[in-house]
């Protein structure tokens, strides 16, 4: 029996539906600003991902598992799907397995497909204990470590309030499993569906500093989906929420407002 997510609701049940999926070591409420922004045109619903924050943290954590996850969760009425990094890989597995599930999607900086050596030093990176004195010290490391360019810290300090808790040993630590982080990078690391698969119209952002390449992939994407393809560059790293996220917030809006034309 596929298992169910904790789910981050903004809008009224009777709008189009949004569904958003995080990236890695995130969680839901990554994407309030975006959802406070459609929730008067749109149902948004944001979901803790398996291994992470009040979903279900036991294995399997591999991408089938998510992607059951969410349909168990969300349903299999059509919507909009927008997934960052890790999430952009589970949406797009989703609308290959389920293209009538999925009516647009977009995809923040995706992890489609990252490159074996990359995923390596990834997982091996994730395996450490990621604590810290306090809360303070973690937004400071944030920004080392997720390569932040332009975040505002007030807005990193608001969305990671819920998410960069106390432990019983006093270290403040994020509300993932590890375990699960490092399952993802081998994920990521395994070719994905063929882009043909995927018949929704697909918006795709990329941060021009991120650290996570997607060059490799653009011509097959092309390729593939022809004028159903929109690519936009933004001056960001990976984290475009938090490095650019006036521009990501509208450039998503004027992508879903095209829903039916």
């Amino acid at each position: 029996m596929s298992r169910r997510l904790a789910v981050h609701s903004w809008g009224g049940e009777g709008s189009p539906r949004v569904v958003c999926l995080h990236g890695v070591t995130s969680h839901g409420r990554h994407f309030t600003q975006l959802a406070e922004r459609l929730a008067p045109r749109f149902h948004v619903q944001a979901l803790d991902l398996l291994g992470h924050g009040d979903s279900p943290w036991e294995p399997p954590w591999n991408v089938r598992a998510q992607v059951e996850a969410v349909l168990a969760t969300v349903g299999e009425e059509p919507a909009a799907y927008v997934g960052h990094s890790f999430g952009g890989r589970v949406a797009f597995e989703l609308a290959a397995a389920r293209p009538e599930c999925v009516e647009r999607l977009v995809l923040l900086d995706p992890a489609i497909l990252i490159l074996p050596a990359a995923g390596l030093y990834a997982a091996e990176n994730g395996r450490p204990d990621r604590s810290y004195a306090s809360f303070e010290e973690g937004i400071d490391r944030r920004y080392e470590e997720s390569r932040l360019q332009s975040a505002p810290r007030e807005l990193l300090e608001r969305e990671l309030a819920v998410h960069l808790v106390p432990s019983d040993d006093g270290r403040w630590r994020y509300r993932y499993c590890q375990s699960a982080v490092v399952a993802a990078y081998g994920e990521m690391s395994d070719d994905p569906p063929g882009f043909e698969q995927v018949e929704a119209p697909t918006l795709v952002l990329l941060g021009d500093h991120s650290y996570l390449p997607y060059d490799h992939l653009l011509e097959d994407h092309r390729a593939a989906l022809g004028d159903r393809l929109g690519v936009l560059r933004l001056d960001a790293g990976h984290t475009l929420l938090w490095d650019a996220a006036d521009e990501t917030i509208d450039a998503v809006e004027r992508f879903l407002e095209l829903r039916g034309d």
